[in-house]
């Protein structure tokens, strides 16, 4: 069993494309990518939910280790490639961060509820003075 088992290990290690996809270079990327995924899909969010604390220690980790992806012996571009995604996602929610509790997002957005509320208001009273022309005419009717 144990000469079958090197057997088959040397068959796969024999082909580069079958060494790589077998080895941590590729499977630790791999896995790592639902990060960086997760970062993009949040960027869709409001920001109201944003961590600035946990964003800014996903962008120190990033950078940290898309530097060791290329520190280590071979270099591997797709464990860097992963960190660089994730470190501009987290940027960017960085950013949406920012903008929203500092910058007046949050100020912002609290005025144009408010003016949606108005409108809202406008609209209802709108429809039923409509509704009470309606019936008007078809009482007169």
């Amino acid at each position: 069993m144990a000469a079958a088992v090197k057997a088959l290990n040397a068959r796969i290690r024999a082909n580069p494309v079958s060494d790589y996809l077998c080895s941590t270079h590729f499977w630790g990327p791999a896995s790592n990518f639902g990060i960086p995924i997760a970062a993009v899909m949040d960027t869709q969010k409001d920001p109201e939910i944003i961590s600035g604390s946990t964003t800014a220690a996903l962008m120190l980790y990033s950078g940290t280790f898309a530097r060791y992806a290329m520190a280590v012996t071979p270099r591997n571009y797709l464990l860097f490639g992963c960190h660089v995604v994730n470190f501009t996602a987290q940027s960017t929610q960085m950013y949406r961060w920012m903008n929203y509790w500092h910058f007046g997002g949050r100020d912002a957005k609290m005025a144009a509820q408010g003016a949606l509320k108005d409108v809202e208001a406008k609209a209802v009273e709108v429809k039923d003075k409509v509704v009470d022309g309606v019936r008007e005419m078809t009482r007169s009717k």
